[in-house]
């Protein structure tokens, strides 16, 4: 797959966060879940997390690189996208506020993506 096509799915995930991260969440629906918010910011960061890996194996590729340098920039870019939205939350909006929990969501769905991100290497490598 292009490098640019994963760049800009990268790029698409990372507005879908920001955006349902930043909303007025008056206007999302009440889910009666035990710590469905956690949940959810495991699994936004967790994909964050394998799209900007798609991505930066492909710009990587060849460049005196280990496919290990895209795993590391790829968590740090989802920790740090991750404190940036919660900072915003509590800055920006009305409705939310920044959560240190939400924050550790963010970083063990950055965490696990990582990780199965190497399980899954040879798979990714194809793409």
């Amino acid at each position: 797959m292009p490098k640019q096509l994963l760049l800009i799915w990268a790029i698409i995930c990372s507005g879908i966060i920001a955006y349902f991260c930043l909303i007025d969440s008056s206007n999302i629906p009440q889910v009666n879940f035990p710590s469905i918010d956690k949940i959810v910011h495991f699994c936004f960061h967790f994909g964050f997390t394998i799209s900007w890996i798609l991505f930066f194996k492909k710009e990587l590729k060849g460049k005196d690189a280990n496919d290990y340098k895209a795993y590391l920039i790829s968590f740090i870019f989802s920790v740090f996208f991750g404190i940036t939205i919660e900072i915003l939350q509590g800055v920006m909006t009305i409705t939310r506020a920044s959560d240190v929990t939400d924050v550790l969501a963010n970083a063990l769905g950055a965490f696990v993506g990582v990780f199965s991100a190497i399980a899954f290497k040879k798979q990714i490598d194809k793409i």
